[in-house]
């Protein structure tokens, strides 16, 4: 079954979620015996037979047409990165072919950019949301990624399991929730991914939270926000970033936070930036972006 029985999943689960009140349906059948929609219902609002719906939450019909897709998006009110999402779990019924992994190659134009936005925070993530390089004032702001093991080099591992990430993020669950929803998007991108699935089960293991969000399925694909930070040495900061996609690299984002000019974030920006600005950064120590980089491009995990 493979990938069919994650698209059937997903769908259960987006139909759990909804009321009759969402769906702008009488509740007039008393008590029901599992959460959200029976599939007769979702079946009439997508207009087809409550047998064709079956047989596509049970994995066992996958090729629906667009149209008929379509109508199920809107029946269980997806929004676009859900769409995407069940569109990406359906291409992917039909292959269970294992395609290995590439090694990411960060090129040195992406390096030296990294180094010359180093006013403000930036980093570049690949797959899973690995952290393939970070400037300086990545590292003062967050986490001292290129010190870490390769294995742990990932800001959704980092989010979900690190105390030091809890205590930083004023809107943790947030933004936590957010982290697993973008990485069961990539997993519906590249399903066969084993360093993905690894990630996953170590952070089921490891994470309530994380256990609780995988199973609702809940898919987030933010290109660009808000977060709001305390951070031990300069105070409360709120920071917007943007995820900027590289057309020469479809699997890296280039993720640039910055604070509004003036603000009393943009101070306290400053000043993290005052306190590094004298301290050395090579292997082990702070960051280099082109330390980590071509640690990456070795392939060392």
């Amino acid at each position: 079954m493979g990938q069919s029985a994650e698209f059937g999943k997903f769908l259960k689960a987006m139909r759990a979620r909804m009321s009759p009140e969402d769906a702008g349906l009488p509740d007039g059948s008393g008590a029901r015996r599992v959460p959200g929609l029976r599939r007769e219902e979702i079946a009439r609002l997508a207009d087809v037979s409550t047998d064709y719906y079956t047989r596509l939450e049970q994995g066992r019909h996958i090729h629906p047409s667009r149209a008929v897709l379509e109508s199920v998006s809107r029946a269980l009110r997806l929004d676009s990165s859900e769409h995407t999402h069940m569109m990406d779990l359906l291409g992917h019924c039909a292959s269970s072919a294992k395609a290995p992994t590439p090694t990411p190659r960060v090129r040195p134009a992406m390096r030296q950019l990294l180094d010359a936005v180093g006013d403000v925070p930036a980093l570049l993530l690949g797959r899973r949301s690995d952290v393939l390089g970070a400037n300086r004032m990545a590292v003062l702001l967050f986490a001292d990624f290129p010190s870490m093991p390769p294995a742990e080099r990932n800001l959704t591992r980092w989010l979900i399991l690190d105390p030091q990430a809890r205590e930083l993020f004023r809107d943790w669950k947030t933004v936590a929730a957010e982290a697993a929803g973008s990485l069961r998007a990539d997993t519906g991108r590249h399903p066969d991914d084993p360093q993905a699935n690894q990630l996953v089960g170590e952070l089921a293991v490891n994470s309530e939270h994380f256990r609780q969000w995988w199973a609702g399925h809940r898919v987030a694909a933010r290109s660009a926000g808000t977060v709001r930070l305390h951070h031990p040495a300069v105070g409360d900061v709120e920071l917007n970033f943007e995820n900027l996609a590289l057309p020469e690299d479809p699997d890296q984002v280039l993720r640039v936070y910055s604070a509004k000019a003036g603000s009393p974030s943009d101070d306290a920006l400053k000043l993290l930036g005052s306190f590094g600005a004298g301290t050395a950064f090579g292997a082990g120590t702070a960051t280099t972006s082109p330390e980590l980089s071509e640690r990456h491009a070795m392939g060392e995990s």
